[in-house]
């Protein structure tokens, strides 16, 4: 796993303007991703920052960066506490929820739409989508918006100025800690 996916992917979470992001990657071998993980969480857990393999299958790794104390702060509003507890969620316990989280993953069941909650999704629009089943959404960019359409398309833009500023500056000899903004 290449720092180039993370910067590519997970600027944001980075730059500390969003709780979470996932990214897929190639994972031909459990222990080179696991070593890669551990490399990441050495460098970045200092300024805040985890990665944790959601689900490994097949050939491919889902990778969740997040930042816990932003995290932390997302779930604890009311509309994402209510919605967490309808599908089993531990209320109030930032662990026992991301392990639910991967449970509820790897279970092969139902997918957990919930999870743009570990995204800074809105809740009102994670609900949106859950409850009109992907349809009827005002507007599409990292998530599909149900509730306030400008304040979305503002944080889009704001994602991508920071992943392209990111990705800049990462081609010009920063480092990932170097880019990494520390809680």
């Amino acid at each position: 796993m290449s720092e180039d996916l993370v910067i590519r992917h997970c600027s944001p979470t980075l730059a500390g303007i969003k709780s979470g992001n996932l990214f897929s990657c190639d994972c031909p071998c459990r222990r080179e991703l696991t070593k890669a993980l551990s490399s990441l969480n050495r460098k970045l857990v200092p300024k805040g920052i985890r990665f944790l393999p959601l689900k490994v299958c097949g050939n491919r790794a889902l990778i969740y960066a997040y930042r816990p104390h932003a995290l932390k702060n997302d779930l604890a509003d009311q509309y994402a506490k209510d919605l967490l507890l309808q599908y089993g969620y531990p209320a109030g316990d930032l662990n026992a929820c991301v392990l639910h989280l991967i449970r509820r993953l790897r279970s092969g069941e139902e997918f957990p739409h919930e999870i743009g909650l570990f995204l800074s999704y809105p809740p009102e629009d994670v609900l949106g989508f859950i409850r009109g089943k992907a349809c009827n959404y005002k507007c599409l960019g990292y998530w599909k918006v149900y509730g306030d359409e400008q304040k979305a398309k503002r944080l889009f833009e704001k994602y991508n100025t920071c992943s392209e500023i990111y990705f800049k500056q990462w081609k010009h000899g920063k480092s990932i800690e170097q880019l990494t903004v520390a809680d």
